[in-house]
């Protein structure tokens, strides 16, 4: 059964909504019932840094699009907003969750689920720890959305299919090591699927990664080469994007920043942690 599948068993007061507007909208939201538990989404950094607005927005839109219940943002840096601030005000429950934190990531970060797990260990509530966004079929759309924006890729909507204009090539960059390189390889096999182009995946933190990416691209004829930022925005290595396309002679769309699709992967990220384990 699929984690969608699961979801919608898991809180019996979910109902079906009238659709906003929108093609990014999902048929159906998460409403929870009076008394479930708080949905706090873990962003990496401080407060105070660039960026930061992108979480609360996406707080919002799960909030009024998905759970019709407060969510809430938690840094994991500073003292300023901090998760584990933010946990220690919430209100205590009895024998239940009173918050399940998910990391705003679009995949797996060993330092950020480190730190994740700290705050809902060190918690005075009982909380849980979500899964992070990505990877996701959805995750792609987004970057594919994104890519659009910059005008480097364009749906076909007609033949429900994906034309690349600007860019003949994608690099999926990434933050962190070789590993989260390989994790991020199952979003950019969707993202190829979806632009029929060749997709590489490459780390923003290793400078070699990138330049190894683009020379494959350009090996398999692709003549024009976009970065997609895998990364959502309030990250320090948003930083390096420009510098990254610069390196390589590349274009490069925006993070995905507060996209529909991030607001829904909370929400379903939230209830897939509140499922009985197997």
């Amino acid at each position: 059964m699929s984690p969608e599948s699961q979801a919608s068993e898991a809180l019996p007061s979910r109902r079906r909504r009238t659709p906003r507007g929108g093609r990014h909208r999902g048929d159906e939201s998460f409403l929870l019932p009076p008394g479930s538990p708080t949905l706090v989404l873990a962003v990496p950094g401080s407060a105070r840094q660039a960026g930061t607005e992108i979480a609360a927005e996406l707080a919002r839109l799960v909030e009024i699009e998905h759970t019709g219940q407060p969510a809430y943002v938690g840094h994991l840096q500073g003292d300023e907003a901090s998760l584990g601030g933010v946990l220690a005000g919430l209100s205590r429950e009895e024998d239940e969750p009173t918050a399940v934190v998910v990391p705003l990531s679009t995949g797996p970060d060993p330092a950020l689920d480190a730190a994740v797990r700290a705050a809902v260990e060190a918690a005075p509530v009982r909380a849980v720890a979500a899964e992070p966004l990505g990877p996701h079929p959805l995750i792609a759309e987004a970057l594919h959305d994104r890519l659009a924006d910059a005008g480097l890729a364009r749906a076909d909507r007609i033949r429900l299919m994906t034309m690349v204009t600007a860019a003949s090539g994608v690099i999926v960059a990434t933050p962190g090591d070789a590993t989260a390189v390989r994790q991020a390889e199952v979003t950019g096999v969707l993202l190829a699927s979806r632009l029929a182009a060749p997709v590489f995946t490459a780390s923003l933190n290793d400078e070699a990664s990138v330049k190894a990416a683009a020379e494959q691209l350009r090996a398999t004829g692709a003549t024009s080469i976009a970065i997609a930022p895998h990364l959502i925005g309030p990250e320090p290595e948003a930083a390096l994007v420009a510098t990254a396309a610069a390196t390589v002679g590349a274009s490069h769309s925006a993070p995905l920043n507060v996209h529909p699709a991030l607001a829904r992967l909370a929400a379903l990220r939230y209830v897939e942690a509140l499922l009985p384990q197997a």
